[in-house]
Formats: C-alpha cells, sequence, structure tokens
C-alpha cells in the first residue's frame, strides 16, 4: 500500500451500522481510520446486551438486502456465509389485528394473493397492480438513487420527472389506497414507514418499495441476533486495521480555516483527521458538535423547525417458559390507524391505545435465552421529546398497560412469566444516544425532507466531513443506513488525492 494513502487519517464519529460500514469502505480504500464511540461496545441503535442469561438486540432485528453486507465482506476480504449465518424468514411476519384476524406476510406470492384474497376478494387485482407500482418505485427509487449523494439540486431536478411520474410526492397510504379498497389490507400494505419512524399518510411513497425489497431479498434473521452482525462488522474492520475508541465521547468536530481537522473528546483530546464521518444523529452534529462553528444551511433555527421520527417505547423482557405460537415478528396494530398517528406525530400526546411491535427472535434462534425460556422485546411508537409526556412518571404505567395488552392477547400468563426486565424511552434516546428530540430516527422521512431536503452526506458547512445514518441521505433502515455508508464512494476523494 502507498505509505502517502497510509497516512491520510479519517475518524468516523459513531459505531452504529453507518458508521461501521463507512470505517470498513475507507479501509478498503486506503484510509486508516479510527471510530470512536460514546458507548462501551458497537452498535450504536444496534447495540445488544444480555441480561440475566437473557441476550437482546437493542434496535434493528430486521435485516433485508443482505448482498449489501456481502459486499461490506468482500470489501475486507472475507465472505459474509464464513462469519454469520442468516435465515430467511418466512412468513415475514404476522399483522394482527385489533379484531383478532392475522395477515401472514411471506415471500410467496401466491400464498400473499391467498391471504388478500380471504380478508377482501375484491382486491386480489389490486394487490397485483400495487405490487407492480412497488416495484417500478424499487427499479427507480433503490436501485438508481439510494447509493446516489443528493448534495447538488441539479440531481434533485433530474429525479424530479421519476417523482412525478411515480407518485412519489403521494404518501404510502395514499398510494396502498389508490389500489386497494379494504381497510385491512390498506393498513398491511402502508404500516412500513414506521419501522423507520414516519407517519404513513406523509411518507413518501417511494417507501412503497419495501414491499417489493421484502419479497425480492427476503427478510432474514441472524443467528446470534442483530449484535452478531454488529460484532462480525467490528471484527472485520478490526482485521483490516481499524481502530475503536470507546467510551470516548466527542464533544467537538474540530474545524480550522472551515475544513474538519478532527475531533475533540470530553476532557479535552483531541484526534487530528484529514476528513471525519460523522454518524451520529444528523440534527445532533450540526447543533452540538458544529456548536463552535458558522453554519449557513444547517442553522440551530433550521433544525429547530425541522420534523422529528417518532419516539420510541421499549420493553426488554425475558419469560422462563416458552411462547411456541408467538411468531418471530408480529405487528400488533391497535384500533385506531391514523387517529393514533396524528397523536403521536400532530397532537404529540400519550394516547390511550397503542399499535405494537414484538420481536421473538427465540422463535428461530433459541441461544438468544436460557433453555425452556424466550427472549422478547416489544416497541411501542410514541411522540418524541418535543411533546409534553413526563416519562419519568409514565413509563412504569404505559409498560403495564402494555403488559395487560399482551397478556389478553398473544402472551397469557406473562404477569407470572417474567424473568428479567429493562425499559428504554425516548429519554434514553436523548440522554444515551444523542439524539436529537430523542427521536428513534432522527428526521422525518416526510416528503419535504427526503433525497435534496435531508441532511446531505457532504457537508455544505464544513470541508472534509461527510454524514452517514439514518439522519442523512437517502434514510433510516438497515438498508439506507448502509447505502449512506455507500455514497461515500462518490464523494470522498482517494487518500492520495484529497486537498
Amino acid at each position: 500500500m502507498d505509505t502517502t494513502q497510509a497516512r491520510r487519517h479519517a475518524v468516523v464519529i459513531g459505531a452504529g451500522f453507518g458508521g461501521l460500514a463507512a470505517a470498513i469502505r475507507l479501509l478498503a480504500r486506503g484510509y486508516a481510520v479510527t471510530v470512536v464511540d460514546r458507548l462501551d461496545g458497537p452498535g450504536g441503535r444496534g447495540y445488544a446486551f444480555e441480561q440475566d442469561g437473557f441476550r437482546f438486540d437493542s434496535g434493528p432485528t430486521i435485516i433485508t438486502a443482505p448482498e449489501l453486507f456481502e459486499e461490506l465482506w468482500a470489501l475486507g476480504g472475507r465472505r459474509l456465509r464464513d462469519d454469520l449465518d442468516l435465515r430467511p424468514l418466512d412468513p415475514f411476519y404476522a399483522v394482527r389485528f385489533d379484531d383478532g384476524d392475522v395477515f401472514n406476510a411471506t415471500a410467496d406470492i401466491a400464498a400473499t394473493r391467498r391471504e388478500v384474497a380471504r380478508i377482501a376478494p375484491d382486491d386480489v387485482a389490486g394487490f397485483d397492480h400495487f405490487m407492480a407500482d412497488s416495484k417500478a418505485i424499487f427499479d427507480v427509487a433503490y436501485t438508481q438513487l439510494a447509493a446516489k449523494p443528493f448534495h447538488k439540486i441539479s440531481t434533485m431536478l433530474a429525479a424530479l420527472p421519476d417523482i412525478i411520474r411515480l407518485g412519489g410526492y403521494r404518501s404510502v397510504y395514499a398510494k396502498a389506497a389508490r389500489f386497494i379498497r379494504n381497510e385491512k389490507l390498506r393498513v398491511a400494505f402502508s404500516f412500513h414507514p414506521m419501522f423507520v419512524g414516519g407517519h404513513p399518510f406523509s411518507t413518501t411513497s417511494y417507501y412503497g418499495l419495501i414491499s417489493y425489497l421484502e419479497r425480492l431479498s427476503g427478510v432474514h434473521f441472524a443467528m446470534g441476533g442483530t449484535g452478531a452482525v454488529v460484532a462480525g462488522m467490528a471484527h472485520l474492520i478490526e482485521g483490516m486495521g481499524g481502530i475503536f475508541r470507546y467510551k470516548a465521547d466527542v464533544e467537538q468536530i474540530t474545524v480550522q480555516d472551515g475544513r474538519a481537522t478532527g475531533v475533540r473528546l470530553a476532557g479535552g483530546e483531541r484526534i487530528a483527521a484529514d476528513i471525519v464521518i460523522s454518524n451520529a444523529d444528523a440534527a445532533f452534529t450540526y447543533k452540538h458538535l458544529l456548536s463552535e462553528t458558522k453554519r449557513r444551511w444547517w442553522s440551530d433555527s433550521r433544525l429547530k423547525l425541522s420534523s422529528y421520527s417518532t419516539g420510541l417505547f421499549i420493553w426488554y423482557f425475558g419469560t422462563n417458559r416458552r411462547y411456541e405460537d408467538v411468531p418471530h415478528h408480529t405487528i400488533m396494530m391497535g384500533p385506531r390507524y391514523k387517529g393514533l398517528l396524528d397523536d403521536i406525530f400532530g397532537k404529540k400526546i400519550l394516547a390511550e391505545d397503542f399499535s405494537l411491535y414484538l420481536y421473538r427472535p427465540t422463535a428461530t434462534d433459541p441461544s438468544m435465552a436460557p433453555d425452556g425460556c424466550d427472549s422478547f422485546y416489544v416497541l411501542s411508537p410514541v411522540p418524541h421529546l418535543g411533546g409534553r409526556v413526563d416519562w419519568t412518571v409514565e413509563a412504569e404505567p404505559y409498560r403495564a398497560k402494555i403488559q395487560r395488552k399482551l397478556e389478553e392477547t398473544v402472551l397469557p400468563g406473562l404477569g407470572e412469566a417474567i424473568a428479567t426486565s429493562r425499559v428504554v424511552t425516548p429519554i434514553d434516546f436523548r440522554d444515551r444516544l444523542k439524539s436529537v428530540n430523542g427521536a428513534g430516527f432522527s428526521l422525518a422521512p416526510q416528503i419535504t425532507q427526503v433525497a435534496w431536503f435531508r441532511p446531505h452526506n457532504l457537508s455544505e458547512d464544513v470541508k472534509n466531513l461527510f454524514l452517514v445514518g439514518a439522519g442523512t441521505h437517502p434514510g433510516a433502515g438497515v438498508p439506507a443506513v448502509l447505502c449512506s455508508a455507500k455514497i461515500l464512494d462518490e464523494i470522498v476523494p482517494d487518500p492520495a488525492m484529497l486537498l
């Protein structure tokens, strides 16, 4: 390797999926890389932990587009299958409606048609049209644009004809409603923005591509949990010569003459760098890590006026028995759809009802819990901290309410079976993960905050500063975050060409 290239140093702030993928790509191009993270290990929102013999994934649990991981492993000179055991899930998840009816989302199109016909026979043709539309969006929004930088307005203008042609100005729900008349099915094919903190009635219909992506590449689970994927990426980085600094809290991105020069840690230590990659929350990056730098594009006032994703209430728990009838992923819809979403996003109040995502990894990998036990987490979308919910008061009553709902529906006898428990609220996202407003997925993916309108991967305010992660283009969700790191290949100069 060229010694000039080896001397070029990149500091990556944050060891989440975006930061880890960025480190792998930069190392493969000849940069020396140091990854700094305030936590005691890798993962960020994908951090994994153990408690009382149970293993828990704290954040992302669904792996789609495994080819993105295969590409990273190839850059590190290894094969993904040698390090990770990815298992396809079918059905992907069960959507359980409040009346107890269950829609199974599966890779088998014929089986999905039968599910549609069972609920609304007249909507089968509409489902076929919806899937064709989802593929058309995928072919443009994912295949052509997801790994393409959008810091130039000309890129946005070039994409505009397709946005109009494909109805990207419509919401995901409006797109589903064009083809499907039954309300249950409209919910089943439009809730996906909730996976990334978005409102299905205001998130661009481009997110409708998820329906096609799931069936194209499948929904997978990594044996050992998402934590096994994170650990594999970290091991790959170390094998390529990358360095990790854990429990290292970045206080400021240092800037000289308008150019990033490294980071200053809490306590005063400085780490010099030729380029800085921030996988920290995009709003936090500009508001706090560049608080000493004059900013034109992402000022505090602009960040204050931006819309943020939902907050997340997550209850991790283990049981001293197994619930064999509960699938790996269950989406439990409440009695209201749009009304609940409006309460969360608009009124920012904690409603009496809720929708839930129940994750049972032990359905596929019993090693995530002690013998004869189950590991769970249940997630409820809630308002971010821009509302007036006092989680120091509300957390336990809300958890208890969720427990009662689970006992009444899919987990009978839960109260007597709980062996371990931990609760996370938006306060944890604000304080531990440094997410502005405690938002679970940074800025909301609404129509006015995507592509060119989102914080760019290449900072306009500071030279040699680049952004990856949920808050930048193309957005939240593991495939999108990995694509944000892939964009660096286009916008970060080769080490020898760096000015």
